[in-house]
């Protein structure tokens, strides 16, 4: 894959100045990257913009705009900042972080089937937090600590089961699933025999929820989020090169073995820290990269159209989760798996095992 906008470039447009095809070509380039991402942009506007208005409560855009500046009434401050807010803040960041994590992913083993949940990563993330969940009853930041420590073991596990093949793909996501079946059969096993209370929590949890999300738990996500953008900023500049090959990679002074690992942890870290807070919420990381990558074309990886792209479906999800059924309101996981089962169907039916 050649990284078009590593080029020099002399002008915006080569027609006019007789500049080379790939000036040009990068030139259009460019112009699709900004449109898609200020497409994109509107989009997640537009759905925290509905997400903060609508609801049992609603808000007009005059009140909207009185409380977020201090001058709402005690009611309007707190359905704004208590309740809806937080949660559809929480909606754009997870959103995000698994669309950064499955474009990491997919980028790394350049193949369009690699995502935290089906890799199992999300699995081992939500078997830790939920052994000590309902075994210790350990709530808050350890959770995030435990999510994190059970998806870098099935990342470990999952390389050396790879072997010198793992950059190949389908043998790699093979163990993945097989990993993700084997962490159900002991969440489920964990659940049968714990208290029923403590059950029912842990069974909204696995599904994935954004409700009852506190100011703290942003917190923590947002600085997670924010200590890894350093190493993601870094993968996201050495992933097309890596995609020439190991030989002309370190030919240009890049380490494959190195990016590899860079972004292999930094997707277990994003993955681990939104298990923790909002459970392992399927098919975002899987969809996001890809449809952010078709409306990219050009076969870019694409990490932060991947990010807003995430943030734009969980959002939106969540908003189906809680008004498409009148006066009931289900779990995030339950809209995104269902989308996402059929979006997988489509991506193997229109993949034929292709890679990226």
């Amino acid at each position: 894959m050649t990284r078009l906008d590593a080029l020099p470039i002399t002008a915006a447009d080569g027609a006019d100045t007789g500049a080379s095809p790939f000036e040009a070509v990068r030139a259009r380039v460019r112009r699709r990257r900004s449109a898609v991402l200020i497409g994109l942009s509107a989009a997640l506007a537009a759905v925290v913009l509905i997400g903060v208005t609508t609801g049992d409560y609603p808000l007009t855009l005059e009140q909207l705009s009185r409380t977020l500046f201090g001058g709402g009434d005690r009611l309007e401050t707190y359905v704004l900042f208590q309740v809806r807010l937080p949660r559809v803040l929480m909606g754009v960041l997870v959103g995000a972080c698994l669309g950064v994590a499955g474009a990491l992913l997919q980028g790394v083993l350049r193949n369009p089937l690699a995502s935290p949940d089906l890799l199992g990563i999300s699995g081992g993330s939500s078997v830790a937090a939920v052994f000590l969940l309902l075994v210790f009853g350990v709530t808050g930041p350890l959770l995030a600590a435990a999510a994190f420590a059970g998806g870098l073991a099935v990342a470990l596990v999952l390389l050396l089961a790879a072997g010198r093949r793992g950059e190949a793909g389908f043998r790699l996501i093979l163990a993945g699933i097989g990993i993700s079946f084997l962490c159900v059969a002991i969440m489920n096993y964990l659940m049968v025999r714990s208290q029923v209370e403590l059950a029912q929590a842990a069974l909204l949890w696995v599904t994935g929820s954004l409700a009852s999300t506190a100011w703290w738990h942003l917190l923590v996500v947002g600085v997670v989020a924010a200590a890894a953008l350093p190493a993601v900023t870094l993968s996201a500049r050495w992933l097309p090169i890596t995609q020439l090959g190991a030989s002309t990679s370190a030919g240009l002074g890049v380490s494959t073995s190195r990016v590899r690992m860079i972004a292999v942890l930094t997707a277990v870290l994003l993955t681990a820290v939104t298990c923790a807070f909002a459970g392992p919420i399927s098919f975002i990381a899987l969809c996001a990269p890809a449809i952010a990558r078709s409306l990219l074309g050009h076969g870019a990886i694409g990490v932060g159209a991947s990010a807003v792209t995430g943030a734009v479906l969980l959002t939106g999800a969540d908003l189906v989760a809680q008004f498409a059924i009148p006066e009931t309101s289900l779990p995030v996981g339950v809209v995104t798996g269902a989308v996402g089962a059929v979006f997988l169907l489509w991506l193997l039916a229109s993949t034929k095992g292709r890679q990226l």
